[in-house]
């Protein structure tokens, strides 16, 4: 059985079974979408807060922003479409997996809490990225949200090249 990680770094055993969720339903992909990128929000506030380094703090900003647009981006979508995003294993876990990484991150400071989060945030839009190409759009069958998931794609790549130049510059 092929896994794709989709969390590491301070979040736990987080995979995408490739044969037991590569066909995961349109209300579970929004319940995936939904909580990923609170879990993304959730972690820019923090940063904005505790992070020293002006760059990091942009970053974490931009994180914050770009989203929080994404949700609401989708949840306008599964209103529309009368979807409600139902709970599952992967998003269950990304939840579980984001909390986690908010207590890890709250007991640091300094360069320490810039460089564990923007490690984090290499980690996690690669693995999201890999979720994103490899399982959700294959698997979502509504064309709205399948082009929803192809056009934040770009942005999740964006953040990558991103976080992977501040992560360079921390070191």
């Amino acid at each position: 059985m092929k896994l794709i990680p989709l969390l590491s770094l301070g979040l736990g055993a987080l995979a995408l079974s490739a044969h037991a969720e590569s066909k995961v339903s349109d209300a579970q992909i929004a319940a995936i979408v939904v909580t990923a990128n609170q879990v993304d929000v959730d972690a820019g506030q923090l940063a904005q807060d505790k992070a020293t380094d002006p760059a990091v703090k942009q970053f974490a900003s931009t994180m914050v922003t770009d989203h929080t647009a994404v949700n609401k981006s989708a949840v306008a979508l599964v209103t529309k479409l009368k979807v409600t995003p139902q709970d599952n294993e992967t998003s269950r876990a990304l939840k579980a997996g984001g909390e986690k990484n908010l207590t890890d991150l709250r007991k640091l400071n300094g360069h320490a809490f810039d460089q564990a989060y923007v490690d984090h945030e290499v980690d996690y839009h690669e693995q999201v990225i890999a979720a994103i190409d490899d399982v959700l759009i294959p698997s979502a069958e509504n064309a709205e949200l399948k082009a929803l998931l192809i056009k934040v794609r770009p942005a999740f790549v964006e953040h990558l090249a991103h976080a992977r130049h501040l992560q360079a510059a921390l070191k």
